[in-house]
Parts: C-alpha cells; structure tokens; sequence
C-alpha cells in the first residue's frame, strides 16, 4: 500500500484507517474520560465561539441574548476540539507540501473570475446556508457524516444522503459539468 498519493497528498486509505482510529479514541474519551451520556457534538461551539468575541465587543448584548443566558459561553474540550481540528489540518497539509495561501481558488476564478470581494461575499453566504442547515438538521454534516453514522444513526444516514445530493446539485449548477 502506498503511503502518499502521486501528488505528495496522503494515501486516503490510511487518512481514512487514521480517522477510524481517532473515532475510536474520541468516543472513549468522551463517554468515558469525561462521563458524557452521548458522544461529540461540536456544532455549537462556532456559536458559542461568535459569543466569546462579541462579548469582547458587547457584553451588554450577549448578556441579553436568550441562547447565551441558556447556554455558558466557555472555552471547554468542544472549543478545543475544534481547534484541534484546524491545527491537526494546518499541520497535514504543512508536512505533506500541499499549504498554499490563495485568495481566489483556481476553480472559482475559472468559473466566476479573479474577484475577491465576489469570493468573499460567496463564502459567506455559503456559511450563512450551512450554518442554517446544520441546525435544522441537528448536526453539522461532519458531525452526521464521521460521529452519527459511526453509529449507523438513521438520521444521520438520511442527512449524509442529503447533503451529498444537494451538494451534488448546487456544485452542477454553480460550476457546471467537467470537460473530458
């Protein structure tokens, strides 16, 4: 088996035997290190980490919100997690060579042109939907896709299904088909 793909990327059978492992580790941990009746669940903490900057800004404001008086605004292992998430990929992609700074991706400026603000106001609105998804549909698609379906939840299974298709459908639409 090849360790490294013939880009200098990592072999997805082992990120994949890697990942199967760290799950297995996080479910211990959390269920019984640190006593939780139910296993990850880090959707909410971009929120709570949203709050923690705007009460840097305005106390007042997240005082008086109704989620954050429900929910306490701390930094705990899910904050951690999460961090952990984008250190664990900054360090992957830094050690296999593939780290590169780009404002405009390649195949959105084929599509849509070099404009930043453009790229910009897309990624927004692209985590405005997500966000927006991921709360109805009670899970973030990592979440339904690497913890629920571990489990083999049903809700998780159909969640995955949809966003898969709708992924599919949004990504005909906005880039077209490929070329051959």
């Amino acid at each position: 088996m090849k360790w490294k793909t013939e880009d200098g990327g990592w072999s997805p059978y082992l990120a994949g035997a890697l990942l199967g492992l760290l799950a297995i580790v996080s479910v211990v941990a959390t269920t019984q290190w640190l006593g939780k009746t139910s296993y990850l669940g880090a959707s909410t903490t971009f929120v709570r980490a949203a709050g923690l900057l705007e009460q840097a800004v305005s106390s007042d404001h997240v005082a008086a919100n109704e989620y954050f008086t429900k929910t306490k605004i701390v930094v705990d292992w899910q904050f951690m997690l999460v961090t952990g998430i984008f250190l664990g990929a900054l360090i992957s992609s830094a050690t296999d060579r593939s780290l590169k700074l780009e404002s405009v991706p390649p195949i959105w400026k084929d599509r849509f042109g070099p404009s930043i603000g453009k790229r910009v106001a897309g990624a927004f609105l692209g985590g405005i939907i997500a966000m927006v998804s991921a709360r109805m549909a009670d899970g973030c698609p990592s979440g339904h896709g690497l913890s629920g379906v571990m489990q083999l939840s049903v809700s998780s299974l159909v969640a995955v299904a949809m966003f898969f298709i709708f992924g599919a459908v949004v990504a005909a639409l906005m880039y077209g088909r490929r070329s051959s």
